[in-house]
């Protein structure tokens, strides 16, 4: 048995946490409930957006990577989700995106 928050539990925190700092979230796509990769559709207030993911960092611990594609954001993010059914994609539009993606999905 894992530790680890089941991802559903990590995403309806980020969205509450976002939607309570006065930002919008919303489920582009669903994944699976307990073990599903989370990948976050970052927009810093109007800014371009960045996709951002839990991952190993250089350091060999777990960071939130940066996983923006050079061109066609949703492009990539519809063709991972098609290798990956689990894939939940989250979309977040407040001051500071990274910051609260970083402390809800690195939290457990």
């Amino acid at each position: 048995m894992s530790d680890r928050l089941p991802s559903g539990v990590l995403v309806s925190a980020l969205l509450r946490r976002v939607n309570d700092a006065g930002g919008f979230g919303a489920v582009l796509a669903k994944g699976d409930a307990q073990g599903g990769a989370i990948l976050v559709v970052a927009i810093d207030r109007g800014a371009l957006p960045r996709l951002l993911e839990r991952g190993i960092g250089a350091d060999g611990r777990t960071a939130l990577i940066d996983s923006t594609p050079p061109e066609d954001l949703d492009g990539y993010w519809r063709r991972r989700r098609s290798s990956d059914p689990d894939l939940w994609v989250i979309e977040v539009d407040v001051a500071a995106a990274e910051r609260f993606a970083a402390e809800t999905i690195l939290a457990d």
